[in-house]
């Protein structure tokens, strides 16, 4: 018995789902709603979005943001901000300004 019971704490914990991290962001042109983009629904008010998930890529997390709802100011993934390049990197997919102002037209 006391040979199987670190095999059954082995199997329970390895069965386990990940932990969801929790993401916020401020937007540089803020905007209110609820929408769902790159497996994370993204809860929106006027001074940042939230949300969770357990996927484990944040940078295509903020990209999907950047592509829906323009630039990203701020990126926190379970409070560590995201460095500038980090930044960078998620607002190269942003939508550009023009084409948001051509839109609401």
């Amino acid at each position: 018995m006391s040979r199987s019971l670190p095999l059954l704490l082995g199997l329970v914990l390895t069965a386990a789902p990940a932990a969801a991290a929790n993401y916020s962001a401020t937007l540089h042109t803020p905007s209110a709603g609820k929408f769902i983009a790159r497996d994370i629904t993204w809860n929106c008010g006027a001074d940042a979005c939230q949300g969770a998930t357990a996927e484990s890529r944040p940078v295509v997390l903020c990209q999907s943001l950047a592509k829906h709802a323009g630039r990203v100011e701020s990126f926190l993934v379970d409070g560590r901000a995201f460095t500038p390049a980090e930044l960078d990197r998620c607002n190269a997919s942003a939508k550009s300004q023009p084409a948001q102002a051509l839109a609401q037209q």
